[in-house]
């Protein structure tokens, strides 16, 4: 089965969870999210072919990369940590498909058209800032440039090999210590950036849903700030 047919799988399994948020585990979990008041947000996750091949169906997970953007150092919430393109659902946007097409193209510019939406995941809920994010999948048929278009908002854009962040010598597991807890999530080591918290959760679970994970070392920690 090649790694599209592999996620329209997995997408129609999600339809099933339609109005039932994916809660996060306790050991992940930085606060009690409010799920009545939660605002609604939605991220692409865009994959793309890696190096200089042409993006086709029959593809496997290894020729795959995935779109990310390093927030910037100066933000309010999330400063410099890695996320997939995406924000809140404006009152304008049609669905959360058209959402996270659009604010992937005011944080990374990409052209819009180039990609296919495949379909969605569950929403999910991101109890720090209580959102409930839905991340949308995205088939990246026909690439345009990417670059950050507000560096007060965007200190990077980059594309991460899938096979390199299936590699267990690249997954660590994400440490935080507040008010005396200890938290923890999954966490990708990828060209010089970890990817960590949220971003690195739903990759995960993704990941693990698509059958791609490979055995790794949990226990492998560090610490995060």
């Amino acid at each position: 089965m090649s790694a599209r047919e592999e996620l329209e799988r997995v997408i129609s399994r999600h339809r099933a969870y339609a109005g039932a948020p994916r809660r996060l585990r306790n050991d992940i979990n930085f606060a009690p999210e409010d799920i009545a008041g939660a605002r609604k947000a939605a991220v692409l996750i865009l994959f793309g072919a890696t190096g200089e091949r042409e993006l086709s169906g029959s593809m496997a997970s290894e020729d795959l990369d995935l779109l990310f953007v390093e927030r910037a150092s100066t933000l309010r919430q999330h400063a410099g940590q890695v996320a997939f393109p995406g924000g809140g659902i404006d009152p304008e946007d049609r669905n959360p498909a058209a959402a996270a097409l659009r604010e992937a193209w005011e944080e990374t510019g990409v052209q819009t058209s180039g990609i296919e939406v495949l379909g969605s995941l569950a929403e999910t809920e991101l109890p720090v800032t209580n959102f409930l994010v839905t991340p949308v999948l995205g088939w990246w048929h026909t690439e345009s440039k990417v670059y950050p278009v507000d560096p007060g908002e965007s200190a990077a854009v980059f594309r991460a090999p899938v096979a390199a962040m299936l590699n267990p010598r690249n997954r660590v597991t994400g440490v935080v210590q507040r008010d005396g807890r200890k938290f923890k999530s999954p966490a990708f080591e990828v060209g010089g950036h970890i990817i960590w918290g949220f971003t690195a959760i739903v990759i995960d679970q993704l990941f693990t849903e698509l059958g791609w994970t490979k055995q790794w070392d949990a226990s492998r920690e560090i610490r995060m700030n």
